[in-house]
């Protein structure tokens, strides 16, 4: 398991890389050569959803996402246990229900292409379809949590 993540790391920070560079390059082109390119544009926008849907879908922990935990503290254990399989089977349940629409969806987008690269727009939104997968295998391992009495404490967070 290991080695899977340090291999999604390696993937969000070669995408973050390539951003670098490509945004590097369109600042030197513009402003020092004064011959700015769009295909830079381009690519820095499809490089950026790629980064967002990539990083939430692969890199970021649950403990690193943004909760309103002000319930979960007052309730006990058996109630947090109650409330983390429910939340988890909703959340896993809709991303499952939405992912044939999802991959519909970007199969349609291949139609299309970016209006400078040209790149059919089913590469451009293909991590979204990532996200949703990964979205499910989460929920469901929360639900394996959560029944195994995993990951059911409070959190006091006082910073």
């Amino acid at each position: 398991m290991r080695w899977l993540k340090g291999a999604a790391n390696l993937v969000g920070g070669g995408l973050f890389l390539t951003l670098f560079a490509v945004f590097v390059l369109q600042v030197i082109a513009r402003f020092i050569f004064n011959k700015p390119m769009a295909w830079t544009d381009e690519m820095a926008v499809i490089l950026y959803v790629w980064i967002i849907l990539w990083g939430c879908a692969a890199m970021v922990p649950e403990r690193e996402h943004v909760v309103f935990d002000l319930l979960w503290n007052s309730m006990g254990r058996r109630t947090r246990q109650a409330m983390k399989i429910v939340g988890n089977l909703m959340v896993g349940g809709l991303a499952l229900a939405a992912i044939p629409a999802t991959w519909d969806y970007v199969k349609f987008m291949n139609r299309e292409g970016t209006p400078v690269l040209g790149m059919p727009f089913s590469w451009v939104f293909f991590p979204f379809v990532i996200l949703m997968v990964a979205l499910v295998l989460r929920c469901a391992w929360g639900v394996w949590q959560a029944l195994r009495g995993a990951g059911l404490e409070a959190e006091l967070n006082l910073s």
